[in-house]
């Protein structure tokens, strides 16, 4: 797992993040993860895969046309491969 090191936090900082850890009876460093994540992982955030499966079942993408792509693309590529 990844490790992140932050340097020069200030020692206001550091005792400031001490008082929500306890109130939430976990490690300094467990709240920091915490407050990371929800910085960068809103609830409300838009995922991309999600919104892309959603609209193409709005506008009717089957899995035959998925299908149909992809086969296309796999014979586009040894097109070009086989081009003298």
């Amino acid at each position: 797992m990844p490790a992140v090191t932050i340097r020069n936090l200030s020692e206001e900082t550091h005792r400031a993040l001490k008082v929500p850890a306890a109130q939430h009876d976990h490690s300094t460093e467990a709240e920091i993860r915490a407050i990371l994540d929800t910085a960068v992982r809103p609830d409300g955030r838009v995922r991309l895969g999600c919104a892309l499966a959603e609209m193409s079942r709005k506008i009717g993408v089957t899995n035959a046309d998925v299908e149909a792509l992809e086969e296309q693309r796999s014979t586009s590529t040894v097109e070009v491969l086989l081009s003298p």
